[in-house]
């Protein structure tokens, strides 16, 4: 057995370098929507088995389920800043989930209109910065119909 390593190539040239900004933003916003998630998830959890809901199961259920949700966007942003091409479609999903989440709080009354506007920036940059052509070739994603060099 030797003492060296095998160096670590990459699979595709287009991948080689350094990783795109858009894609370390694109990643940190799907991160911060997964840490969003999974702290309402909490509260709603520990609310739950500690406060007076209306109902405790259905407090517990729903913060199990957006604690459950969170790992979608953790787990896409973890496969974005590592350049995995599947990355971007959990991350993409994420974020056209969270236009209709957005446009109910926009819709309603009260304190839900700041946070539907933010959620709604964070999900239309988000959508951007993955669609991007610099975004895409970084992941080695590529259109239909043309193949490998």
């Amino acid at each position: 057995m030797s003492s060296e390593q095998t160096p670590t190539t990459p699979r595709d040239p287009e991948t080689a370098g350094p990783r795109p900004r858009r894609l370390t933003y694109a990643a940190a916003l799907a991160g911060l929507e997964g840490a969003a998630l999974a702290a309402g998830g909490m509260w709603m959890l520990v609310a739950g088995l500690t406060g007076r809901p209306d109902d405790r199961q259905q407090a517990v259920t729903g913060g199990v389920t957006l604690i459950v949700l969170a790992l979608l966007p953790l787990l896409a942003a973890r496969g974005l800043l590592a350049r995995r091409s599947w990355s971007r479609g959990p991350a993409v999903i994420t974020q056209i989930m969270a236009l209709p989440v957005a446009y109910n709080l926009l819709v309603s009354d009260g304190n839900g209109i700041p946070v539907g506007i933010v959620l709604a920036a964070v999900a239309v940059t988000a959508l951007v910065l993955l669609v991007n052509g610099e975004t895409t070739r970084a992941l080695g994603i590529r259109g239909p119909g043309r193949t490998p060099r």
